[in-house]
């Protein structure tokens, strides 16, 4: 392997990491109304199923470049499905915010209906994944077209999400405002999405750097909220 496809491996691997970050707030999401002893199984078959659909994108990369072609007023296949699902995922986070600020997560659920809501969950992990991935795959295509790297990148970043995702997601289901600062995020994702389908273009920097400034403003108020219950003395 030579020093340009090595520095293309890790670029790979770093963009995969960033779709990985959406995949875990996603699935933290997604699975936060399960009974807690399905989550880890359902988490971990969401991103195995969403594993195998990006590794079929990626088999269909020929034709998958093909999707740039406008089909219809002006808009490709890829900026119809960035659309569908920035809309999608769009209504999804606004109706997650609308459940954890009324507080009417309803956590029965037993047999039939729980495995219903589990199927709907994988699916609905798989097709998101199956959004965000689109762009990854056109770009990964793009900058080569070594398979064994693309998968490799693939693979690796897909070990690293397993890794980090229980420990990601059981942190912000126990914090609730760190949940609708996630879902936040996930809205504002939804929004490039569609906005990117029509043609526009937003930089990621526009999007990270804010959530991210967000989140450490929101982990030192967690901390000082810490500190001061650890330090107020009990009552007798």
């Amino acid at each position: 392997m030579d020093l340009h496809l090595l520095a293309t491996f890790f670029l790979l691997v770093g963009l995969e990491l960033v779709l990985g970050i959406d995949n875990i707030l996603l699935i933290s999401i997604l699975t936060d109304r399960l009974p807690e002893h399905l989550r880890a199984k359902t988490r971990i078959l969401g991103l195995a199923f969403a594993l195998v659909g990006r590794c079929v994108l990626l088999l269909g990369a020929a034709a998958l470049v093909k999707l740039s072609t406008p089909v219809i007023m002006g808009l490709s296949w890829k900026d119809i499905v960035l659309i569908v699902g920035g809309g999608f995922l769009l209504f999804k986070a606004v109706k997650e915010i609308h459940h954890v600020v009324e507080n009417d997560a309803d956590q029965s659920g037993h047999g039939k209906e729980v495995a219903v809501s589990v199927g709907s969950v994988i699916a609905q992990i798989v097709l998101l994944d199956l959004v965000f991935s689109v762009d990854s795959v056109i770009t990964a295509v793009g900058l080569t077209d070594n398979l064994w790297v693309i998968y490799s990148a693939v693979l690796l970043s897909f070990i690293a999400v397993l890794a980090f995702s229980g420990a990601i997601a059981s942190f912000v289901q126990r914090h609730v405002t760190l949940k609708i600062l996630a879902l936040s995020f996930l809205v504002t994702i939804g929004v490039t999405l569609a906005v990117e389908g029509f043609g526009g273009h937003v930089p990621k920097a526009y999007i990270y750097l804010p959530m991210g400034f967000a989140l450490g403003v929101e982990l030192l108020q967690m901390r000082f909220t810490y500190n001061s219950r650890k330090q107020t003395p009990k009552k007798a």
